[in-house]
């Protein structure tokens, strides 16, 4: 696998003595089950690539009060998490960390890109 270009730092923001500026966070940790799977492609470059979908349910507490959350995620997997999850089928259980990032720069709807891949229920897909 070919070694990952560094992402770009963003210039930070002046300092302000008054205020603390922590740096920018992006990591999502997500349950749930694939709802679907597309096919295995290559990058131009030789990098799989492996888009799908999640489902997430769960039940959260909010303002004190419980509340449950059902929700759908695009998700995209790139290397070796792309081929350890062309083994999974609709229905698998996951457990999936990652960051978000546009779709394009056209559509600007959240994409979860997939670093971790856990398995759940026991299945092993391989490893």
């Amino acid at each position: 696998m070919p070694p990952r270009a560094p992402r770009q730092k963003r210039r930070s923001p002046p300092s302000n003595p008054r205020l603390e500026v922590a740096a920018p966070q992006n990591e999502l940790t997500i349950s749930g089950c694939i709802i679907e799977l597309a096919q295995l492609r290559h990058t131009p470059a030789g990098v799989p690539v492996l888009n799908f979908r999640i489902a997430h349910a769960s039940e959260q507490i909010e303002a004190g009060l419980p509340r449950k959350v059902e929700c759908e995620l695009q998700a995209v997997s790139l290397g070796q998490a792309a081929i350890l999850l062309r083994g999974a089928k609709p229905g698998d259980g996951v457990r999936l960390t990652g960051f978000l990032a546009a779709k394009s720069a056209q559509s600007k709807q959240p994409v979860l890109h997939v670093e971790q891949i856990d398995f759940l229920e026991g299945m092993n897909h391989g490893v």
